[in-house]
């Protein structure tokens, strides 16, 4: 079978927007150099016995009815276990996370939803953010902060996008909007992400914690991890990505999910702490589509491409 030809990098997609804090403005934030809230992440613990499921081991794809309550199944056990988590967190999680671009495939489809998947085949991602409010002396759960994602699917394509090679113009999957309850908590059930030539496994997200504010970057995971997943199908055709979290030149360690096993699926949570004095203090690069420079996307059945 021939091997379709894979994005490259989009245009510009590789430069970083606002700014981290230096661990002495955490500290000088927080009043304390001993601080247990300065850059602690608390993350849900692995599986007791910390192993990925067999390279035999069937896909979550739901595209009957059996496999949407399998996967629906999963989802909920997910969602189960990082509630148990959050709430067993006796002080808020306070991470200030740095911004990076949008790139180019950003596209409001302003849906409000928790499953984002519309029968797309893959590994169910229960994906969890936990957001908090960072002020001058505490680090509090923020509410009422709309949460978007949006990522590509297992062929490394994207939902709504015109573009050399396929067209996906109208279509919706793998993106939408939660709303962060009284805990600071907007949960997701999607699939683990695909890839695409020129950039490792990652997910997109933006955080409105305002009508006027916007907090831009993308979620990473290690790529053993990655390397496990893929052996499942629909992953294992088109092999492991051909760029790596080292060699990839927007990863940042700062936006590295720990995923866990959850049944046939995965879960991981996020915990960000927003600055609303520095949040969005950059413009957001690209738009819906755009071509990347050097290379073609992966071509789309019935595209004619």
């Amino acid at each position: 079978m021939t091997e379709p030809s894979l994005h490259h990098i989009p245009d510009e997609d590789d430069i970083p927007i606002g700014r981290i804090l230096s661990r002495r403005e955490v500290l000088t934030l927080f009043g304390s150099a001993g601080s247990a809230l300065a850059l602690a992440a608390c993350m849900p613990a692995s599986q007791s016995d910390g192993t990925l499921p067999s390279e035999g081991a069937t896909a979550v794809s739901p595209t009957t009815q059996a496999e949407v309550a399998a996967a629906n199944a999963t989802a909920e056990a997910a969602n189960e276990a990082i509630t148990q988590a959050a709430g067993s967190t006796a002080a808020p999680a306070c991470v200030v996370r740095p911004e990076v671009t949008e790139g180019p495939y950003y596209v409001d489809v302003d849906q409000l939803r928790s499953d984002v998947r519309e029968g797309k085949a893959g590994a169910a991602l229960t994906l969890t953010f936990r957001v908090t409010e960072v002020t001058d002396a505490a680090c509090t759960p923020l509410e009422g902060a709309a949460v978007e994602i949006w990522h590509c699917d297992a062929e490394g394509w994207y939902s709504g996008v015109n573009d050399p090679g396929f067209n996906t113009s109208g279509e919706t999957w793998l993106r939408g909007t939660q709303v962060t309850d009284a805990n600071g908590l907007a949960t997701f059930t999607t699939i683990y992400p695909g890839w695409y030539s020129s950039r490792c496994v990652h997910i997109h997200f933006k955080v409105h914690p305002t009508e006027d504010l916007v907090f831009t970057s993308q979620l990473f995971f290690p790529d053993e991890f990655t390397n496990q997943v893929f052996t499942r199908e629909p992953y294992a055709d088109k092999g492991l990505p051909d760029t790596t979290n080292a060699t990839d030149n927007i990863y940042q360690d700062l936006l590295l999910l720990d995923p866990s096993v959850a049944g046939d699926g995965y879960a991981a949570i996020f915990d960000i702490g927003v600055d609303m004095a520095t949040v969005g203090t950059g413009s957001s690069n690209g738009g819906p589509g755009g071509m990347p420079p050097g290379g073609s996307p992966p071509p789309r059945p019935g595209s004619g491409g």
